[in-house]
């Protein structure tokens, strides 16, 4: 979710909420309801969210209970655990059940001035829309003459990024269970006519049991026809993004095949010292393999980065389901990857519920200087 922009780092925060391997966790609980008042300045949001109950796949939406009306002074700041361009994520405890959120806070002269105000809007709506296990939750959004809020899961596990770094590259069978859980995640995206735009290891969040949550979903966007936006990190760019050729959901299983092939190499099979090369290479198309990856996977990742996206590997007749009848996956029961039944090959350090370890440290600088804006800028946030 970037919460505050480009910095891969921005909001890589939401909850775990967990169960017992083998059998279905149980559901979270629902965001607590915060003693009845009269709000503060600014526009609390009250329409509806999803429920607390997980979505068990694609189609499976719950219909859902009104957003809490929460307000500011309901929450303690306790830390910052993302920063980016406009903004940044605080973990916050709710001062009467004493539950932990994240609080993604952006600066709205500088969503403004950096011309990000539909991705805002595209967040918000995708997040109120969606309800799976893999996902990330919204819970609240509100906004004063200063600052838009997103109130939201924390998730204590901290950004798949870090454990890739820390252990250089991943084996086989640990790579093969975060893309299970992936897949998942975006088959259900895109059986809801939502492209994700921004699959990378820095927005894929780890729960205190160790499954995924897919973070950070201001790239993301409901599909009408193709979109044209540049938009997502250039390493994992289609090459009809960086075309302008228009795109679609083909743009997630693209990103899917580099994802794989750095989770199990340890870094991406595009890169240069500048983005213009990384888009040379992307259309070239031309992908070298480490000596040590499994034949079937290797097969896998060629059929994700076909440049031709009529060509490519979940964006055909079939969709996720070719994905995932391929032989990579064929030790996956396909049923139990939604209910969290596999085991996760990491199971972060996280001591309670507010732990901030898995995160980096941020300082708590002048951020909170921010002008107020004045009230016709406000305007096209005043559904926020």
């Amino acid at each position: 979710m970037e919460a505050a922009g480009s910095s891969a780092k921005a909001a890589k925060v939401g909850a775990g909420n967990g169960g017992s391997e083998g059998s279905p966790p149980p559901p979270p609980p629902p965001p607590p309801p915060p003693p009845a008042s009269s709000g503060s300045a600014g526009s609390g949001d009250s329409e509806p969210a999803h429920s607390s109950s997980p979505a068990a796949g694609p189609g499976s939406l719950v219909p859902s209970p009104e957003l809490a009306a929460y307000k500011l002074q309901d929450f303690d700041t306790l830390a910052t655990v993302g920063t980016g361009t406009f903004g940044r994520v605080h973990l916050v405890k709710e001062r009467t059940a004493k539950h932990y959120f994240a609080l993604k806070v952006m600066s709205i002269p500088d969503v403004i001035r950096l011309k990000q105000e539909q991705h805002v809007h595209n967040e918000k709506s995708v997040l109120k829309e969606v309800n799976h296990p893999f996902l990330i939750r919204l819970y609240w959004t509100y906004h004063d003459e200063r600052f838009l809020y997103m109130l939201m899961e924390y998730v204590p596990g901290g950004e798949l990024f870090s454990y890739l770094r820390n252990m250089g590259r991943f084996n086989n069978s640990t790579g093969l269970f975060y893309s299970a859980e992936i897949i998942c995640a975006i088959e259900y995206l895109h059986s809801k006519e939502i492209v994700y735009r921004d699959l990378k290891p820095e927005n894929i969040l780890l729960d205190k049991e160790g499954h995924i949550k897919l973070t950070d979903f201001g790239f993301a966007k409901k599909l009408v026809d193709r979109t044209w936006t540049l938009c997502g990190t250039p390493e994992y760019l289609a090459p009809e993004v960086i075309q302008s050729k228009g795109h679609g959901r083909a743009v997630d299983w693209w990103a899917l095949g580099i994802l794989i092939f750095e989770m199990l190499s340890g870094f991406p099979p595009f890169f240069d010292d500048n983005p213009f090369g990384i888009y040379q290479k992307i259309l070239a198309g031309k992908i070298d393999f480490p000596r040590h990856l499994d034949l079937y996977v290797k097969d896998l990742i060629k059929k994700l980065l076909v440049v031709d996206r009529t060509r490519r590997l979940g964006n055909m007749k079939n969709g996720a389901d070719d994905v995932k009848r391929h032989r990579w996956f064929r030790s996956v029961d396909w049923d139990a990857v939604p209910q969290r039944k596999l085991k996760p090959p990491i199971v972060p350090k996280v001591s309670n519920d507010g732990d901030t370890s898995n995160f980096e440290a941020y300082p708590e600088d002048d951020w909170n200087k921010t002008p107020p804006v004045p009230p016709k800028d406000l305007e096209i946030f005043k559904n926020f």
